[in-house]
């Protein structure tokens, strides 16, 4: 127990030491301070109310154009895939032949749109496979011709035809593919309708 008051009475000593020899802050240095934190709550409050409020004008924006409905995408959906793949020639052959009906053209700029619909010909006649897809061909595209153009066979650029083409499924014609998949002629396929 001796040690206890011993070490009790020296506590007290070293306090009573640290209250003489200690400071009090002065009066400008206290109200630095509480000034300086004055500054440091009023800047917070004003950057967490920027804050709130630049929050709640987005939110409104955005509430706005949603509200106005989808925006278009950025680009055009991928069609539906279709069950048309271009012919590829045979080993030796420089073309491959699509036989179809050619419709509903229409004149897009420096190209002409078409659709065709696969046909097969089978002993004078013809029989739909189902398969319609359609082609974006060059404007100038020379077409061979017969009865198109009164039954005098000849080569007739493709947008001086689009008046005729724009119809429903009247005239066959057989399409030329490289082995690249592009069209390289049209021909009109008269011998059918003989």
């Amino acid at each position: 127990m001796a040690d206890e008051t011993e070490l009790e009475g020296y506590l007290a000593d070293l306090a009573e030491a640290g209250r003489r020899h200690a400071e009090p802050l002065a009066a400008e240095r206290i109200r630095a301070r509480g000034a300086r934190r004055q500054r440091r709550r009023r800047a917070a409050l004003a950057s967490g109310g920027a804050l709130l409020a630049a929050t709640l004008v987005l939110g409104g924006v955005s509430l706005t154009r949603a509200a106005q409905g989808p925006e278009p995408p950025a680009h055009d959906p991928t069609p539906t895939a279709s069950l048309f793949v271009p012919p590829t020639p045979a080993p030796g052959e420089e073309y491959a032949s699509e036989l179809g009906y050619v419709y509903d053209a229409v004149l897009r700029g420096d190209t002409v749109q078409v659709t065709v619909e696969q046909l097969r010909a089978e002993g004078g006649t013809t029989t739909s496979l189902g398969v319609v897809h359609t082609l974006t061909l060059r404007r100038g595209m020379l077409v061979e011709a017969r009865q198109l153009t009164e039954g005098n066979p000849t080569d007739v650029r493709l947008d001086e035809l689009v008046s005729r083409l724009a119809a429903g499924p009247e005239w066959v014609f057989v399409i030329d593919y490289d082995s690249e998949g592009r069209v390289q002629s049209l021909r009109e396929a008269y011998w059918l309708s003989e």
